[in-house]
């Protein structure tokens, strides 16, 4: 049976996340909750010039929009495991101590880290 996330914000992330990469028909998608509760979400990059994960794209819409940390992120995406990138992009900017969720197409948790 698919494990789901119980607390109402962290399956809002997934649903947020989901959609990002339902948008642009993309390989990923990803969501991040700062520390006032806002949200933010992105599907990943890829042009000729510059490739950029979803979480990559989601934490730097993020630090751009002034947030000084992260409480949790969602990445959703079909690969075997989370990225390198996605795990050091959320502790170069929100520290220690943020969990990230790699979630499949259907919402269902994948696995997660903490930074």
């Amino acid at each position: 049976m698919p494990i789901r996330l119980t607390d109402p914000e962290d399956a809002k992330l997934v649903t947020l996340a989901r959609a990002a990469r339902a948008r642009v028909d993309g390989a990923q998608g990803a969501a991040v909750r700062d520390t006032d509760g806002r949200t933010y979400s992105a599907a990943e990059v890829s042009l000729r010039s510059i490739e950029l994960t979803a979480l990559q794209v989601a934490v730097a819409i993020a630090h751009s929009s002034g947030v000084s940390g992260l409480e949790a992120a969602v990445v959703v995406s079909d690969a075997d495991e989370m990225a390198d990138a996605d795990r050091a992009v959320v502790f170069d900017f929100a520290g220690s101590g943020v969990p990230i969720y790699r979630v499949d197409g259907s919402g269902a948790v994948l696995d997660s880290v903490s930074t």
